[in-house]
């Protein structure tokens, strides 16, 4: 059986990496997206002018219809949905958290927790012959990202907890369920934050001296979904130059 992955947010950064990388190595892509059309397509056309298959899908994926619209189209497109890597997630600008609107907070929860939760239980319901699930977290669930994100850094946290106690849930299925925590990578999401240069700013602070790649981030995915990784579950992989 072939295997199909779908990739949330896989439009830019480290979705994209993801979904280009998955494809080099046989995977059939569902490159989800919310409202990035344009950059979610070119990632297909890359896949496809490589010799991959993919497809775009367009999802809110903390919205539960339209996870299921997600899964849904996928199978049709490209057969039953075998991995998954649940990199949909937002930042808003730097803030302490006495500033943080309720709005903000839950919108953050909401986009990269609920998204996870959804995800995970539609893929679950689909893998009766086992699979694997990669969620995206952050260094930040372990460091708090004071005075910048700590609401960022909370629905971290959260993932992680559901990461580990779905890895448990999920072993006599053979489904395997790990994580990774990228630290100070190079993506758009600091622009997102208000500080397109801040991995310049802090690269001191890393222990490498240097930020990394969202293709450094992907290989780590990539090891985790693969056969290679098949007595690790309830894992993370720190992708944080030493931080």
């Amino acid at each position: 059986m072939g295997k199909v992955v779908i990739v949330t947010g896989g439009g830019r950064g480290i979705g994209a990496a993801t979904a280009k990388s998955l494809a080099s190595k046989g995977y059939a892509v569902c490159v989800n997206y919310r409202a990035r059309e344009a950059e979610a397509q070119a990632v297909v056309a890359a896949i496809i002018a490589a010799g991959g298959r993919a497809i775009a899908c367009a999802a809110d994926v903390a919205n539960e219809e339209d996870v299921i619209r997600l899964f849904d189209q996928t199978e049709q497109q490209l057969g039953r949905v075998t991995h998954l890597v649940n990199n949909a997630g937002i930042v808003r600008t730097q803030s302490p958290l006495v500033d943080i609107s309720l709005e903000r907070f839950t919108e953050i929860l909401t986009t990269n927790v609920t998204s996870c939760f959804l995800c995970c239980r539609e893929a679950i319901r689909r893998m009766p012959d086992g699979g694997a699930i990669v969620n995206v977290s952050s260094a930040a669930s372990r460091t708090g990202a004071p005075n910048e994100y700590v609401d960022y850094a909370a629905s971290k946290g959260a993932m992680d907890s559901l990461t580990k106690g779905l890895s448990l849930e999920l072993a006599p299925r053979n489904i395997r369920v790990n994580g990774v925590r990228p630290g100070f990578i190079h993506t758009e999401m600091h622009a997102d934050g208000g500080e397109p240069n801040r991995v310049e700013r802090l690269s001191a602070q890393i222990p490498l001296r240097r930020g990394g790649t969202s293709e450094e981030v992907a290989n780590a995915i990539d090891w985790l979904l693969s056969d290679e990784a098949s007595y690790a579950t309830g894992t993370f992989i720190d992708l944080a130059g030493g931080r």
